[in-house]
């Protein structure tokens, strides 16, 4: 798409005299109405005006982009008008305004126009381009002076991510820059921070917000190694990554009228340390910034935006079975009702189902923001949908992580296949061959790969399991409780979980013991961890541990999930081995349980409750203990 395709010639005016800014804005956005593109003119000239009192978009040097996008637009569009003797409208350097350009955007997710538009904001910012347009003789002239510059000057996203490699003792300038729109200043001001940077001879790279996501996104590595860091933006820009470094907090508008002041600030080293709230949220561990530091932001991502789903639904459910526990007497229950705790009472089953609710989100949430860290937002959908397919297949949160990092790369994959098709289909991929080919390929890998897999090692295990009936009580206890740690949901958690109900309905109780017993202490145990060894757990990690003593007194596994995710390799030994031993002794101790669920909440119908809670004491420091030995120390 070409800038001139958005440009209606019924939509230019080279002639305009309004006296006021509020004339100017009126009568430009009658003349976008000429092309046919609103369906309420009203409606669209308010959500100009509203987007005029945010910030004056009056950028100097005589220009202003006003803009709108709303249901009100049909079609994404552009208007011009050149006012020869200008027009006061409160401009950032105070000067009229003699060249105006007015942006319609559809509220679609549509955003073909975006790089289209950006493209025209930063052209304007060249003086001859923009004295050029205003000394047209014609319409058709105008028109032929925008494609003219259209052909020559390169896409900025392209001019942006060719940052070159710096040179060494160069000052590195890292920016953000962001509008509430992401249509216009964000580029501009992207183009003000490159030029006045490359004219003092720094090294810069730019991240860009707009309305098509972040684009050239600042890594890391890159962080670490910058000496100032600029953030010009009227949006909400990721502030944690950049704890500890030099920042500059600035309005985005100052990113275009201000950049060489900005630039020349940064360089004196006079910038404020940045402190973020919760700390810097990017590479905990020691990894050294290779593809295994790569991974495990990718995984933090996933977890960090999982984590209020596994509290919030964890804790709710857990009120509910402490309401029915106040509520019901467990003994004077029939065995075949006691299933039932938790939803007991209506209000028990109002929380539980709110929790519950708060859980089905738990992996899709998990799979989805993995999958953004790797191919940003077209790769969130997909992993949603594999994450949903995890949930509620068989693969439970280990097929979540696989489905996460798959959805990544599959966009990944179709970016670069889109990249060799023509620039008209390019263009659409981000609204359709992204979510419907990337879709296709997760559900069809879930369905024909990842579920069948785990639905045969949730087979061999129930098999396996059945099998074990003349076996050792402690050894098979100490099978059911590892079990119970290894995937926190999926199959093996299932196996054991779905054999120790059966062993209630033949009348056998000790193995439902063994089992929740197991299910029990990888939460407790990573709680104990977090307050024990304090420093081999992210400050977000520290302040949420203490939870999972609630969860898993509850019987809530899935509390120990994002820790188990976020490292895997050292979690999950840790928790399987304690959860074996809290089941091999929950058999030695001959503990029964005759409810499928419940946790601390139905202790009153456990055999040998003393010894059950010894028991789960044991697993729960064994794990604590280990999770202290095995897991790295982090990096604050």
């Amino acid at each position: 798409m070409r800038i001139t395709d958005l440009l209606d010639k019924r939509s230019i005016s080279l002639n305009a005299a309004p006296r006021s800014k509020n004339e100017a804005l009126d009568q430009i956005v009658a003349l976008m109405t000429k092309s046919g593109k609103i369906n309420d003119q009203e409606a669209y000239r308010k959500q100009v005006y509203a987007r005029e009192e945010e910030s004056t978009t009056g950028i100097g040097e005589g220009i202003a982009i006003p803009h709108g996008k709303c249901d009100a637009v049909n079609k994404p569009g552009l208007a011009a008008m050149v006012i020869k003797n200008g027009v006061d409208f409160d401009s950032l350097d105070g000067e009229p305004v003699t060249l105006m350009f007015l942006i319609a955007a559809p509220n679609t997710e549509d955003n073909v126009h975006l790089d289209v538009l950006s493209k025209l904001s930063v052209l304007l910012m060249d003086e001859e381009f923009s004295e050029a347009l205003r000394n047209a003789k014609s319409v058709d002239e105008f028109m032929e002076i925008v494609d003219k510059a259209d052909d020559e000057k390169s896409d900025i996203d392209e001019r942006l991510a060719d940052t070159g490699t710096a040179e060494a003792g160069q000052f590195k300038i890292l920016a953000v820059t962001s509008c509430p729109t992401g249509i216009a200043h964000t580029y501009m001001a992207a183009e003000g921070i490159e030029k006045a940077a490359k004219a003092k001879g720094c090294f810069v790279k730019i991240e860009t917000r707009g309305s098509g996501g972040a684009k050239n996104v600042l890594t890391d590595k890159e962080i670490d190694e910058a000496d100032c860091i600029i953030v010009a933006a009227d949006a909400q820009v990721p502030m944690d990554r950049f704890d500890g470094k030099k920042l500059i907090e600035c309005q985005v508008s100052d990113g275009i009228s201000k950049a060489d002041q900005l630039v020349a600030r940064a360089m004196t080293g006079d910038v404020p340390v940045y402190h973020a709230t919760n700390g810097r949220q990017t590479s905990s561990t020691k990894t050294g910034g290779g593809k295994g530091h790569q991974i495990y932001t990718q995984l933090m991502n996933g977890v960090s935006h999982m984590l209020p789903f596994v509290v919030g639904g964890g804790i709710l459910i857990a009120l509910a079975f402490l309401i029915d526990g106040l509520s019901v007497d467990l003994n004077s229950l029939p065995a075949d009702q006691r299933a039932n705790f938790g939803t007991i009472t209506p209000v028990a089953a109002l929380l539980k189902g709110i929790g519950g609710t708060a859980f089905g989100f738990m992996l899709p949430v998990l799979a989805g923001f993995i999958a953004m860290a790797i191919g940003d937002r077209p790769a969130l959908a997909i992993g949603f949908v594999g994450g949903m397919m995890a949930a509620n297949g068989k693969s439970g949160f280990l097929g979540a992580l696989v489905a996460g990092f798959v959805a990544g790369y599959i966009i990944v994959l179709l970016r670069k296949v889109c990249d060799k098709l023509p620039q008209a289909i390019e263009k659409i991929a981000p609204v359709l061959i992204y979510p419907v080919v990337g879709i296709l390929i997760m559900g069809l890998f879930m369905t024909f790969i990842v579920e069948p897999i785990m639905g045969g090692i949730n087979t061999g295990l129930n098999n396996a399991l059945t099998g074990m009936g003349g076996s050792s009580k402690i050894i098979l206890g100490m099978i059911l409780g590892g079990m119970m740690a290894i995937d926190m949901g999926g199959p093996f958690n299932k196996a054991a979980y779905v054999f120790g109900t059966a062993a209630i309905a033949a009348g056998n109780y000790d193995i439902m013991a063994a089992v929740m017993i197991g299910g029990m202490t990888p939460p407790c145990a990573i709680a104990l961890a977090t307050l024990l060894f304090k420093d081999k757990f992210t400050k977000e990690q520290r302040e949420t541990g203490p939870t999972n003593f609630i969860m898993g007194l509850a019987f809530i596994t899935e509390g120990a999930i994002p820790f188990a995710a976020s490292d895997p390799i050292h979690v999950l030994p840790s928790c399987i081995i304690g959860s074996a031993a809290a089941g091999a002794l929950s058999m030695a101790f001959n503990c029964t349980l005759m409810a499928p669920h419940g946790g601390i909440f139905v202790f009153p119908v456990v055999g040998n409750a003393i010894m059950y809670v010894v028991a789960l004491v044991a697993g729960t420091v064994i794990s604590a203990v280990l999770l202290g030995i095995l897991k790295k120390k982090v990096e604050q």
